[in-house]
């Protein structure tokens, strides 16, 4: 939002419509009714005469409809009058509407600045049926106008009319030179229409959107009139229900408008243009005042224009910040009350944690607990019960991160007037009012987690003017111990209309991947909405365990896509990427003035990378970066294309290089050969660990199960038709199944009551999906899960992978998908004796290869790194830089894969800890060790520190940089988490996880 003023002259921005034919139209809609005869004769020409001329309604109304539709309207008028009448009433309740394919007229009694809840919900229709969803090939404009009177004795109501439109584009798929010229991608009925001012004023803003993720929002001064003219531009099917809430908006700051005009465009901006005039007799408020708060809350409303405290701001119970911060203050309710209670942490004291069966009860305990004693309706129906504690709750917020509040001397506008107004409590104050007003201990618990969630607020967006999600930045330290042992280093919590998200990181350095979560019906969403916080925590530990060898530690993003936004992964994904940049940049060094107040204290960066459902996104969270003005814009994602100078994990196999070393460790330890071995994969040939373990792998395949289904084959899967989906990334759903052997099968998700070879019958497709990695069917040597969801296999399941009635169901494991088994399930494996390498430690070539890729990005200038990084052309034209530096990360991927390995085969043989915990104790040694050197005086010593780093820098990019460049380009917190990251994993890979007091001493003799 900008803050300069515009002056207008008295005009409306557009041409008036005229209908030509008006009198002549008049003329057969008397005669029609006059066939009619439900009209007295002698009533019919002053009633069609009234409604032409005494009720203001546009012509526009005249041009769209029939003669017979006219005359119905008319009739039901007739009518109207009548009864009020008879009921001695001013107020003449008329409502007409007329729906079609490709328009619709909507015309009803209005008071002007009266909320929409009292009268017809025809806004909330036109944002349902023809705006939520409009795409440049099926857009509608809308024209709405407010009659000066109704006409006619004592009636004093106004009409309101809406007059919905398809639209014409001139150019239908602009190319993007023509999707900033306006007169190639405006409806031909708008050029028609608009004035040049309109034109030239609709373009600019156009552009503007164009450039941007969230809303534009500008202001002009009608000359000589108290008229305001509001525009706003956003990009289509970014919110929902955005046109009706800015009516409640204004209507809230006792405003109403004349006229309002929707338009869209087919480069996919839409434009909304607001008339507003103050309520009369309204309180004396200056109509700027208003205008400017409803500037400033409009982004509010196109982040959550829709919540269920709707009513609550409707009714002028609740402003809209105060709307917008209850509902994000449910939401952190919903995942973090301490519902377990005192029960739960007795029964963890008097249980063993270390016993696998006890952990899994208590961990099924701690989920039933959550699920049943607070469900989200429960905890929605105690806040509605108190918006007096809502208001005061969010005053308490407000005081610290509206920063403006402390300029309220010098601008006083409503915004501040109303922080100045509220009851401002303290923490001590606000616990006493909850225990006062609530009635039991649930409602107190409830209000107790929204002021955890104000105290532990570092920095939000909530206050800036063009956002598109609400994004928060939390201090983790709330979170329970008892639940969360290990405490992450920073959270961050997105709130946006299609979706929820958090973002979790365990080291000021970090990285890790954005997972989109779907969810196929109503029930698994209700799932996934339970367990979003605890997935991406456990996503985000694993991933530090497994980020032991590279500087970054471990960190993980999840976006839950609402039940009802299933087909918004991307908008989702824009919203999230451009509402956690909002906190991570300084908004005053590119031009921004909205300021945050930032309780962290120190500026951070945070790398992103590809995950389930948004590795296509990658380039442009980059590119968006970039245009944001973030310095790290080229560090900001990996996995990006290689014309941006990423290295595609699926193109080079990076994360199957080293899964793939432990099966062939196994193999190589146990005097195995690979072809020999049959084998089960989870995760098909459409997925990129998936693929690339077929094209890798020369085992025998006798099962793949992947989003479509089950392919099976006992003969071992052709590996030629096997390679041709991988190559392609197809899914088993297009395997050709004439070469599939008598004893072979596919089964699809959506297939039920299919007969097997063996006479089994599969009743249902998608359970023996879900389940195919128990069946018996599925024996083989090896397992290798390349995709699944968490926790696959638990203790409730694992007994069938032990015992099938033929022995083991596998022999070996390697975990290549995060988090298929839990620990509890891998330890019980173990003791069966069966060889299992966890995700933590098979699971990290990818992570490396990202690393890497942030490290180059960081390493060259803008100019060097598209030299050096960035290929060219269709991926013909490959810097000679890039090729050796892809070769040279592989072999670093293979290595630190060996070296773990035989690190974790070392100490299993000579202890007889599980390596299961062994991993775990080698990652966490790692971790800790590589905290401690960093913050040591080692790092102090220059010799040493070169000759570390000599070593742990890539040797292509120091011969191609140098040291010195390096030190000078890359942020020092970096250089020492490499330094600490190099030293720790190469002490812990020889020594073990429990060396002896002087093996870092001989370590260090005997290497530096």
């Amino acid at each position: 939002m900008r803050d300069t003023t515009h002056i207008i002259s008295n005009e409306s921005g557009y041409a008036a419509n005229v209908f030509a034919e008006k009198e002549s139209q008049m003329l057969k809609v008397c005669e029609y009714l006059d066939k009619l005869g439900f009209l007295p004769k002698e009533l019919v020409q002053n009633e069609v005469q009234w409604f032409y001329s005494n009720l203001n309604i546009d012509d526009y109304y005249f041009a769209l409809e029939s003669v017979e539709t006219i005359a119905n309207h008319i009739m039901s008028l007739y009518g109207a009058k009548i009864l009020a009448y008879t009921k001695n009433e001013n107020v003449l309740d008329i409502n007409l509407q007329k729906e079609t394919a490709d328009a619709a007229v909507y015309i009803h009694s209005s008071t002007p600045g009266v909320s929409q809840i009292y009268g017809p919900q025809h806004e909330r229709a036109i944002d349902e049926k023809f705006l939520d969803n409009s795409t440049p090939s099926e857009a509608y404009r809308v024209e709405s106008y407010r009659s000066s009177s109704n006409g006619g004795g004592k009636l004093t109501s106004q009409l309101r009319s809406y007059f919905v439109t398809r639209c014409e584009f001139e150019t239908t798929t602009p190319t993007l030179a023509q999707e900033m010229d306006i007169q190639q991608v405006a409806d031909k009925n708008f050029l028609r229409k608009a004035t040049d001012y309109t034109l030239k004023l609709y373009e600019e803003m156009m552009q503007t959107v164009l450039q941007r993720t969230g809303p534009v929002i500008e202001m002009y001064e009608v000359k000589g009139t108290r008229e305001k003219r509001l525009i706003i531009g956003y990009r289509q099917r970014s919110t929902k229900g955005f046109f009706s809430a800015i009516s409640d908006l204004y209507h809230y700051y006792d405003l109403y408008s004349t006229r309002k005009y929707v338009e869209q465009f087919s480069n996919g901006v839409t434009i909304i243009g607001l008339y507003l005039h103050p309520v009369p007799n309204s309180k004396a408020v200056p109509i700027e005042h208003s205008i400017y708060q409803v500037m400033k809350e409009a982004s509010l409303l196109y982040c959550l224009p829709k919540t269920p405290l709707q009513h609550y701001f409707q009714t002028n119970k609740l402003s809209v910040q105060e709307m917008v911060y209850g509902y994000v203050a449910w939401i952190f309710a919903q995942h973090f009350l301490n519902r377990l209670g005192k029960e739960y942490l007795s029964l963890t004291s008097i249980l063993d944690r270390n016993n696998p069966v006890h952990e899994e009860v208590l961990s099924k305990l701690k989920k039933r607990l959550r699920q049943d004693t607070f469900t989200r309706e429960y905890i929605l129906d105690i806040m509605k019960r108190y918006p007096e504690l809502i208001k005061v709750l969010y005053a308490n917020f407000a005081t610290t991160h509206y920063v403006n509040q402390r300029e309220a001397s010098l601008q006083p506008t409503i915004s501040y007037q109303r922080l100045t107004n509220m009851e401002a409590l303290s923490v001590e104050e606000l616990s006493k009012r909850i225990k006062s007003v609530t009635t039991n201990a649930h409602e107190q618990l409830v209000f107790e987690s929204f002021l955890t969630f104000n105290k532990h607020i570092l920095k939000t967006n909530f206050y800036q003017s063009t956002k598109v999600a609400l994004s928060f930045r939390l201090d983790p330290h709330f979170l329970p111990e008892i639940e969360y042992p290990t405490a992450p280093y920073g959270m961050f919590l997105v709130v946006g209309s299609e979706f929820r998200g958090f973002h979790i990181r365990f080291s000021d350095v970090a990285r890790g991947g954005i997972r989109m979560i779907r969810s196929r019906n109503r029930e698994a969403y209700s799932i996934n909405l339970r367990t979003l916080f605890d997935e991406n925590y456990n996503l985000a530990n694993t991933q530090h365990r497994k980020n032991k060898d590279i500087p970054e530690g471990g960190s993980k993003g999840t976006i839950l896509l609402d039940v009802d936004q299933q087909d918004k992964p991307l908008v989702a994904f824009e919203k999230y990427v451009d509402s956690m940049l909002d906190l991570l940049i300084d908004g005053e060094t590119i031009g921004i003035k909205d300021k945050l107040v930032d309780l962290v204290g120190q500026p951070e960066i945070l790398f992103f990378g590809p995950d389930e459902g948004t590795a296509e996104y990658m380039d442009w969270a980059s590119q968006h970066a970039r245009r944001r003005g973030a310095s790290f814009w080229k560090a900001f994602t990996t996995g990006k294309s290689q014309s941006m100078g990423g290295i595609p994990h699926d193109k080079y196999g990076k994360t199957t290089r080293s899964v793939h070393q432990y099966v062939l460790g196994i193999y190589r330890k146990l005097g195995l050969k690979e072809e020999e071995m049959t084998k089960v994969q989870t995760g098909g040939p459409d997925g990129d660990l998936g693929s690339n373990e077929i094209k890798i792998s020369h085992d025998k395949t006798i099962a793949i199960v992947d989003g479509s289904g089950v392919l099976y084959d006992a003969d071992g899967i052709d590996r030629k038709e096997m390679l041709r989906l991988a190559e392609s990334r197809l899914m088993i759903s297009n395997f050709d199944v004439r070469l599939l052997s008598p004893r072979g099968f596919r089964v699809l998700v959506d297939e039920d009551n299919i007969t097997l070879f063996d006479g089994t019958v599969v009743e249902n497709g998608l359970q023996f999906r879900n389940t195919f990695h128990t069946n018996p069917l599925a024996q083989a040597t090896v397992f290798v899960p390349c995709g699944g969801r968490p926790e696959s296999v638990g203790l409730d399941n694992v007994q069938q992978l032990i015992d099938c009635g033929k022995g083991p169901l596998f022999k070996y494991i390697v975990e290549g998908a995060n988090l298929f088994f839990t620990q509890e399930a891998r330890l019980r494996l173990e003791k069966a004796g069966i060889i299992i390498f966890k995700d933590a430690s098979a699971n990290k070539g990818g992570v490396t290869s990202s690393s890497l890729e942030v490290l180059a990005a960081l390493a060259f200038d803008d100019d060097s790194f598209e030299e050096n990084m960035c290929v060219k052309g269709s991926g013909d034209v490959v810097p000679a830089f890039y090729e050796a530096y892809v070769k040279e990360v592989q072999h670093i991927i293979e290595n630190n894969a060996r070296l773990e390995f035989e690190a974790l085969w070392r100490e299993h043989e000579r202890t007889g800890t599980p390596i299961s915990i062994l991993s775990d104790e080698l990652s966490t040694a790692i971790v800790h060790l590589q905290a401690q050197l960093q913050s040591s005086n080692l790092w102090e010593n220059e010799t040493l520190r070169t000759t570390v780093l000599t070593r742990a820098f890539p040797k292509l990019l120091l011969d191609t940089v140098g040291l010195s460049t390096l030190l000078q380009r890359v942020p020092e917190n970096y250089v020492k988490a490499i330094f600490g990251a190099y030293l720790a994993s190469q002490f812990v890979y020889k020594y073990g996880a429990h060396p002896d007091n002087f093996a870092f001493f001989e370590f260090m003799r005997e290497n530096f």
